[in-house]
């Protein structure tokens, strides 16, 4: 399946990406792996005229809005993101209109409807940049009220939460952290910041998803116990086969990013199924948002 998969990819010149926490075996046969933004910025650069992205609906979007020129495709249109649909584009104009139209800071986790009436789009990994690039004293940022607490302790800014949040990282307690440290006394801890607060503090070190193979990697520690979701142990473990990975907690299981089988890649690929299109007025607003945090 893996090299009809491949040869496939081949003949219809297309690029298959795979975000952190997909199944291993879709990782193994893509051509890129990582977080969101950034395989949807590799993408934009090559010469692929298609991108499969294994992933969840908004970040096909995303690739999209950075791409209108390619055709893009989600192997299962089910693959969606629970946080992401815990805002919606009138319900956010209409809290922004009551807040006094302060700016709008919308993490890359969202759809592109809810992008295009935001001023600026942030990452897990940037979130502090954006957020201090902006020229006003308060903000309300969407839709994770963790990822929004995180960036208020590292801020003057007063910032208004969004009630949304990742479903799996808020599910991680304190307590599950510091069973997790009693077992792997040697381990450090890295924490996502989609992660409540209580849990941030307790960090050795607070990451995206690609932040935290890196700084594994760079680290002189030999164990890690990661607070995000359990999908990244695959791609960590491969990179550093010499170092040891714990999850912070088994339960941090997102069901959506394994919904992506080899048979649903190899059907979207061989039969060009499942095409994400952004209406142009929505992409061409939503891509001034994302823009400009890639521009910073």
């Amino acid at each position: 399946m893996k090299e009809k998969i491949r040869r496939l990819a081949r003949e219809k010149n297309a690029i298959i990406l795979a975000h952190n926490y997909q199944p291993k075996e879709i990782q193994d046969v893509a051509d890129l792996c990582g977080d969101s933004l950034e395989l949807s910025i590799k993408a934009s650069k090559t010469s692929a005229g298609i991108i499969v992205f294994c992933g969840v609906h908004f970040m096909a979007e995303t690739a999209a809005i950075l791409c209108p020129e390619k055709t893009v495709l989600l192997p299962n249109p089910d693959a969606g993101c629970p946080m992401a649909d815990m805002v919606d584009p009138v319900a956010l104009t209409a809290k922004k209109k009551a807040l006094g139209n302060i700016p709008v800071v919308t993490y890359v986790n969202s759809s592109a409807a809810v992008k295009a009436v935001s001023d600026i789009c942030c990452t897990s990994a940037n979130v502090i940049k954006v957020v201090n690039s902006i020229n006003s004293n308060e903000i309300l940022m969407t839709p994770d009220k963790n990822l929004a607490q995180y960036a208020a302790a590292n801020t003057s800014k007063k910032i208004h939460l969004w009630d949304g949040y990742c479903p799996f990282h808020n599910t991680l307690t304190a307590q599950d952290v510091k069973k997790a440290k009693m077992d792997h006394p040697e381990a450090l801890f890295i924490a996502h910041p989609e992660c409540p607060p209580e849990v941030l503090d307790l960090a050795d070190s607070i990451q995206s998803t690609s932040g935290m193979i890196k700084f594994a990697g760079a680290s002189d520690h030999l164990s890690f116990i990661l607070g995000t979701e359990t999908g990244l142990l695959y791609p960590i473990s491969k990179a550093y086969p010499d170092k040891k990975f714990y999850p912070a907690s088994k339960k941090m299981y997102c069901m959506d990013m394994k919904k992506i089988s080899l048979e649903n890649l190899a059907d979207s690929l061989k039969n060009m199924t499942y095409v994400i299109t952004v209406p142009e007025e929505i992409r061409k607003k939503a891509l001034g948002a994302v823009q400009k945090m890639i521009n910073l």
